[in-house]
């Protein structure tokens, strides 16, 4: 199916006119034209979650998953339930999308941006639900607290090598009492990944779970010297690395 580069057409409540008019035409009558019909009004709809999930320009491969959840809403819709076929596509085309999006992950991520881009899509998910109809890049960047390029460059990880992208854009747009930001949660996973296992499970164990150094040892097989000089180095490390 050839993928048609049309503009994505929606008023200002996110509605889909042209979409719905095609749908009902097509139920009315299930033939071939019509069905073109809403392929083509929905285009638009396609190109925006490709656009979205992709985290960056155009991609066939995403189009033509997209297109393809078009297809499957469209043959399972039911007008009687009351809902707009846009908001009901949208799952569709979004599941397909991501589904390609799984299959064409070659590259390795670390698990924390493997956990954001999760809350990324929860978070889209949710805004769909809410709203009916598709979120936009700003909603979701205030509803995750991140800056749009933010989320941009952390929905490419995985798609592309770890080190072309740009984990600066992924920053907090405003602070939040009592939290880290998002950037010094990164710089400090980042920061445990350069320590030793036995570092690294001193300072989880003591300060991710709250044992105590003696609670600590007996979970290690160790001793409580050993514990304190393991997370004094840890420490250290942290601070180099932090400061570097």
């Amino acid at each position: 199916m050839t993928t048609l580069a049309v503009h994505f057409k929606e008023n200002t409540r996110g509605n889909f006119p042209d979409l719905e008019k095609a749908v009902q035409l097509y139920l009315q009558d299930k033939n071939k034209d019509k069905l073109n019909g809403v392929i083509e009004a929905g285009s638009g709809l396609v190109h925006h979650f490709a656009r979205l999930y992709s985290g960056e320009g155009k991609d066939e491969d995403l189009l033509q998953s997209g297109y393809e959840g078009l297809l499957k809403a469209v043959q399972r819709f039911d007008p009687s339930r009351g809902i707009r076929f846009a908001t009901y596509a949208s799952s569709y085309i979004a599941g397909e999308i991501r589904h390609e999006l799984r299959r064409k992950k070659s590259f390795d991520r670390p698990k924390w941006i493997a956990e954001l881009q999760k809350s990324i899509l929860a978070a889209a998910d949710k805004l769909l639900q809410e709203k009916g109809r598709p979120p936009l890049l700003q909603e979701i960047a205030a509803a995750v607290n991140i800056r749009e390029e933010g989320v941009r460059e952390a929905l490419k990880a995985g798609r592309v090598p770890f080190d072309e992208l740009d984990i600066a854009q992924i920053r907090s747009m405003h602070y939040v009492s009592f939290q880290l930001p998002i950037e010094d949660r990164i710089l400090l996973r980042q920061a445990l990944q350069h320590l030793s296992v036995l570092q690294r499970r001193v300072i989880c164990l003591l300060f991710y779970h709250g044992l105590t150094q003696r609670e600590v040892a007996q979970e290690l097989g160790t001793n409580q010297r050993q514990v304190s000089r393991l997370l004094h180095k840890g420490l250290d490390s942290l601070a180099r690395f932090i400061s570097r």
